[in-house]
Protein backbone atom coordinates (compact mmCIF):
# COMPACT_ATOMS: atom_id res chain seq x y z
CA UNK A 1 0.00 0.00 0.00
CA UNK A 2 2.78 2.22 0.53
CA UNK A 3 4.65 1.31 -1.69
CA UNK A 4 1.80 2.48 -4.28
CA UNK A 5 1.28 5.70 -2.96
CA UNK A 6 4.70 6.40 -3.61
CA UNK A 7 4.30 5.56 -7.21
CA UNK A 8 1.39 7.53 -7.56
CA UNK A 9 3.09 10.40 -5.61
CA UNK A 10 5.93 10.32 -7.74
CA UNK A 11 4.40 8.78 -10.97
CA UNK A 12 5.51 5.67 -12.42
CA UNK A 13 8.40 6.70 -14.92
CA UNK A 14 10.39 7.95 -11.76
CA UNK A 15 9.48 5.13 -9.40
CA UNK A 16 11.62 2.63 -9.19
CA UNK A 17 11.05 -0.51 -6.73
CA UNK A 18 14.66 -1.23 -4.42
CA UNK A 19 16.21 -4.48 -5.60
CA UNK A 20 16.27 -7.45 -3.36
CA UNK A 21 19.98 -7.34 -3.24
CA UNK A 22 19.87 -3.30 -1.59
CA UNK A 23 17.08 -4.58 0.83
CA UNK A 24 18.88 -6.88 2.52
CA UNK A 25 22.48 -4.85 2.92
CA UNK A 26 20.28 -2.16 4.23
CA UNK A 27 18.81 -4.31 6.66
CA UNK A 28 22.40 -5.82 7.20
CA UNK A 29 24.08 -2.66 7.48
CA UNK A 30 21.41 -1.49 10.04
CA UNK A 31 21.88 -4.52 11.90
CA UNK A 32 25.19 -5.79 11.83
CA UNK A 33 26.51 -4.07 14.53
CA UNK A 34 23.68 -5.90 17.08
CA UNK A 35 23.37 -8.96 15.54
CA UNK A 36 27.24 -8.79 16.35
CA UNK A 37 27.01 -8.16 19.62
CA UNK A 38 23.95 -10.78 20.15
CA UNK A 39 25.74 -13.18 18.98
CA UNK A 40 29.51 -12.74 21.25
CA UNK A 41 26.70 -12.55 24.20
CA UNK A 42 25.43 -15.70 23.35
CA UNK A 43 28.16 -17.90 22.18
CA UNK A 44 30.30 -16.35 25.48
CA UNK A 45 27.22 -17.68 27.73
CA UNK A 46 27.55 -21.03 26.13
CA UNK A 47 31.01 -21.00 26.93
CA UNK A 48 30.69 -19.84 30.27
CA UNK A 49 28.18 -22.46 30.88
CA UNK A 50 29.92 -24.93 29.86
CA UNK A 51 33.30 -24.13 32.20
CA UNK A 52 30.70 -23.88 34.85
CA UNK A 53 29.87 -27.15 34.03
CA UNK A 54 33.04 -28.61 33.64
CA UNK A 55 34.05 -26.97 36.81
CA UNK A 56 31.74 -28.50 38.76
CA UNK A 57 32.12 -31.62 37.62
CA UNK A 58 35.72 -31.47 39.11
CA UNK A 59 35.25 -30.23 42.23
CA UNK A 60 32.47 -32.86 42.44
CA UNK A 61 35.18 -35.51 40.80
CA UNK A 62 37.79 -34.24 43.31
CA UNK A 63 35.42 -34.10 46.24
CA UNK A 64 34.48 -38.11 45.69
CA UNK A 65 38.64 -38.63 45.70
CA UNK A 66 39.25 -36.60 48.65
CA UNK A 67 36.53 -38.98 50.16
CA UNK A 68 37.40 -42.21 48.92
CA UNK A 69 41.19 -41.06 50.18
CA UNK A 70 39.98 -40.15 53.99
CA UNK A 71 37.88 -43.57 53.83
CA UNK A 72 40.92 -45.64 52.70
CA UNK A 73 43.53 -44.10 55.33
CA UNK A 74 40.49 -44.55 57.97
CA UNK A 75 40.42 -48.35 56.92
CA UNK A 76 44.39 -48.83 56.96
CA UNK A 77 43.90 -47.15 60.52
CA UNK A 78 41.66 -49.22 61.47
CA UNK A 79 43.34 -52.77 60.13
CA UNK A 80 46.66 -51.50 62.08
CA UNK A 81 44.46 -51.40 65.21
CA UNK A 82 42.54 -55.08 64.99
CA UNK A 83 45.98 -57.05 65.38
CA UNK A 84 47.45 -55.20 67.54
CA UNK A 85 44.36 -55.57 69.83
CA UNK A 86 44.28 -58.94 69.01
CA UNK A 87 47.65 -59.80 69.66
CA UNK A 88 47.45 -58.27 72.66
CA UNK A 89 44.14 -60.55 74.15
CA UNK A 90 45.64 -63.52 72.89
CA UNK A 91 49.06 -63.00 75.13
CA UNK A 92 47.11 -62.33 77.77
CA UNK A 93 44.76 -65.49 77.44
CA UNK A 94 48.24 -67.55 76.47
CA UNK A 95 49.47 -66.27 79.84
CA UNK A 96 46.85 -67.71 81.99
CA UNK A 97 46.20 -71.09 79.82
CA UNK A 98 48.41 -73.18 82.88
CA UNK A 99 47.92 -70.89 85.65
CA UNK A 100 44.04 -70.34 85.33
CA UNK A 101 42.31 -72.86 82.43
CA UNK A 102 39.42 -72.00 83.23
CA UNK A 103 39.43 -68.52 83.17
CA UNK A 104 41.63 -68.50 79.61
CA UNK A 105 38.72 -70.58 78.29
CA UNK A 106 35.77 -67.89 79.55
CA UNK A 107 38.36 -65.30 78.08
CA UNK A 108 38.72 -66.83 74.64
CA UNK A 109 34.62 -67.10 74.47
CA UNK A 110 34.73 -63.31 75.13
CA UNK A 111 37.27 -62.80 72.30
CA UNK A 112 34.95 -64.67 69.81
CA UNK A 113 32.22 -62.16 71.01
CA UNK A 114 34.25 -59.21 70.63
CA UNK A 115 35.23 -60.62 67.38
CA UNK A 116 31.96 -60.94 66.24
CA UNK A 117 30.98 -57.62 67.26
CA UNK A 118 33.96 -56.01 65.31
CA UNK A 119 32.71 -57.40 62.31
CA UNK A 120 29.96 -55.91 62.98
CA UNK A 121 30.68 -52.49 62.46
CA UNK A 122 33.76 -53.28 60.84
CA UNK A 123 32.32 -51.38 57.59
CA UNK A 124 31.22 -47.98 59.87
CA UNK A 125 34.04 -44.98 60.91
CA UNK A 126 31.54 -44.53 63.27
CA UNK A 127 29.15 -45.49 65.70
CA UNK A 128 26.78 -44.61 68.60
CA UNK A 129 28.47 -44.00 72.17
CA UNK A 130 26.02 -47.07 73.52
CA UNK A 131 27.90 -49.16 70.83
CA UNK A 132 31.27 -48.47 71.85
CA UNK A 133 30.80 -48.77 75.36
CA UNK A 134 28.97 -52.55 74.87
CA UNK A 135 32.19 -53.28 72.98
CA UNK A 136 34.03 -51.74 75.99
CA UNK A 137 32.20 -53.55 78.14
CA UNK A 138 32.96 -57.37 76.67
CA UNK A 139 36.67 -56.11 76.41
CA UNK A 140 37.09 -55.19 80.44
CA UNK A 141 35.35 -58.34 81.00
CA UNK A 142 38.41 -60.40 79.19
CA UNK A 143 40.29 -57.86 81.38
CA UNK A 144 38.72 -58.21 85.01
CA UNK A 145 39.17 -62.47 84.30
CA UNK A 146 42.44 -61.72 84.36
CA UNK A 147 42.57 -59.00 87.32
CA UNK A 148 39.69 -60.37 89.30
CA UNK A 149 39.67 -57.72 91.87
CA UNK A 150 42.80 -55.65 91.05
CA UNK A 151 41.09 -53.48 88.54
CA UNK A 152 38.06 -51.68 89.41
CA UNK A 153 36.27 -49.74 86.57
CA UNK A 154 34.33 -46.56 87.40
CA UNK A 155 31.85 -45.53 84.82
CA UNK A 156 30.46 -42.11 85.01
CA UNK A 157 28.51 -42.08 81.80
CA UNK A 158 25.52 -39.03 81.07
CA UNK A 159 22.34 -42.37 79.67
CA UNK A 160 21.04 -38.80 77.38
CA UNK A 161 24.34 -38.87 75.23
CA UNK A 162 24.29 -42.60 73.95
CA UNK A 163 23.04 -41.97 70.77
CA UNK A 164 26.05 -39.63 69.97
CA UNK A 165 28.39 -40.89 67.15
CA UNK A 166 31.77 -41.56 68.01
CA UNK A 167 34.99 -43.29 66.04
CA UNK A 168 34.73 -47.06 66.27
CA UNK A 169 37.10 -48.48 68.61
CA UNK A 170 38.03 -45.41 69.99
CA UNK A 171 37.89 -46.16 73.55
CA UNK A 172 39.33 -49.76 73.86
CA UNK A 173 42.82 -48.47 73.00
CA UNK A 174 42.80 -46.68 75.66
CA UNK A 175 41.49 -48.01 78.60
CA UNK A 176 44.27 -50.68 76.98
CA UNK A 177 46.54 -48.87 77.51
CA UNK A 178 45.77 -47.30 80.88
CA UNK A 179 45.47 -51.42 81.72
CA UNK A 180 48.82 -51.61 80.75
CA UNK A 181 50.80 -48.62 81.80
CA UNK A 182 48.69 -47.95 84.92
CA UNK A 183 47.61 -51.53 86.21
CA UNK A 184 49.38 -54.06 85.02
CA UNK A 185 52.34 -52.37 86.46
CA UNK A 186 51.65 -52.35 89.76
CA UNK A 187 51.34 -55.20 92.77
CA UNK A 188 48.40 -53.63 94.40
CA UNK A 189 44.58 -52.85 93.17
CA UNK A 190 44.31 -50.25 90.43
CA UNK A 191 41.01 -47.66 88.92
CA UNK A 192 39.95 -46.75 85.57
CA UNK A 193 37.44 -44.09 85.64
CA UNK A 194 35.50 -43.78 82.58
CA UNK A 195 33.53 -40.64 81.57
CA UNK A 196 31.36 -39.21 78.62
CA UNK A 197 29.20 -35.94 78.73
CA UNK A 198 28.18 -33.19 76.57
CA UNK A 199 29.27 -29.93 76.94
CA UNK A 200 28.07 -27.05 74.95
CA UNK A 201 27.92 -28.80 71.31
CA UNK A 202 30.78 -31.35 72.17
CA UNK A 203 31.06 -34.56 73.06
CA UNK A 204 33.91 -35.22 76.21
CA UNK A 205 35.42 -38.34 76.67
CA UNK A 206 37.79 -39.19 79.41
CA UNK A 207 39.80 -42.23 80.79
CA UNK A 208 41.74 -41.83 83.86
CA UNK A 209 43.81 -43.76 85.73
CA UNK A 210 45.37 -44.26 88.91
CA UNK A 211 49.08 -45.77 87.92
CA UNK A 212 51.78 -43.54 87.99
CA UNK A 213 51.15 -41.02 85.06
CA UNK A 214 53.55 -39.44 82.60
CA UNK A 215 57.25 -40.89 83.97
CA UNK A 216 59.38 -37.81 84.84
CA UNK A 217 62.65 -37.30 82.68
CA UNK A 218 61.10 -38.79 79.52
CA UNK A 219 59.96 -36.82 77.00
CA UNK A 220 55.96 -36.75 77.01
CA UNK A 221 55.72 -37.24 73.63
CA UNK A 222 57.94 -40.28 73.21
CA UNK A 223 55.05 -41.87 75.84
CA UNK A 224 52.51 -40.68 73.79
CA UNK A 225 53.23 -42.94 70.99
CA UNK A 226 52.07 -46.45 71.41
CA UNK A 227 50.17 -48.12 68.72
CA UNK A 228 46.70 -47.41 70.23
CA UNK A 229 47.68 -43.67 71.30
CA UNK A 230 49.18 -42.70 67.55
CA UNK A 231 46.10 -44.69 65.91
CA UNK A 232 44.13 -42.70 67.68
CA UNK A 233 45.51 -39.40 66.81
CA UNK A 234 45.73 -39.71 63.48
CA UNK A 235 42.06 -41.54 63.34
CA UNK A 236 40.46 -38.20 64.79
CA UNK A 237 42.41 -36.21 62.43
CA UNK A 238 41.14 -37.93 59.68
CA UNK A 239 37.85 -37.59 60.48
CA UNK A 240 37.83 -34.73 62.25
CA UNK A 241 40.39 -32.22 60.92
CA UNK A 242 41.15 -29.54 63.60
CA UNK A 243 37.38 -29.81 64.94
CA UNK A 244 38.87 -31.88 67.81
CA UNK A 245 40.70 -32.22 70.79
CA UNK A 246 43.20 -34.78 72.20
CA UNK A 247 45.30 -34.34 75.31
CA UNK A 248 47.13 -37.01 77.59
CA UNK A 249 48.14 -35.20 81.19
CA UNK A 250 48.87 -36.30 84.48
CA UNK A 251 45.73 -36.49 86.83
CA UNK A 252 45.02 -34.11 89.65
CA UNK A 253 45.07 -37.15 92.06
CA UNK A 254 47.60 -38.85 90.35
CA UNK A 255 47.79 -41.22 87.26
CA UNK A 256 47.13 -40.40 83.46
CA UNK A 257 43.84 -38.83 82.24
CA UNK A 258 43.51 -38.93 78.55
CA UNK A 259 40.96 -36.20 76.98
CA UNK A 260 39.23 -36.37 73.40
CA UNK A 261 36.19 -33.84 72.67
CA UNK A 262 34.76 -34.28 69.22
CA UNK A 263 31.63 -32.46 67.98
CA UNK A 264 28.71 -33.76 68.85
CA UNK A 265 26.26 -35.19 67.12
CA UNK A 266 23.73 -38.19 66.14
CA UNK A 267 22.17 -39.92 63.33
Amino acid sequence: MIQAAVWHWIGPERYRAPSLGSLLFTMFSRKFHFSVLTYGAILGAGHALRYYRNYRDGELQRSQLSEQLTRAQLDVLKMQLHPHFLFNTLNTIAAMVRRDPRGAEEMIARLGELLRMTLESNARNEVTLRQELDFLEKYLEIEQTRFHDRLTIDREVDPHILEAQVPHLILQPIVENAIRHGIAKRAGAGRIRIAAERINGSLSLKVCDDGGGLRPGIAAETQKTSVGLANTRARLQQLYGEDHRFELDNAAGGGLEVSIIVPFRTL
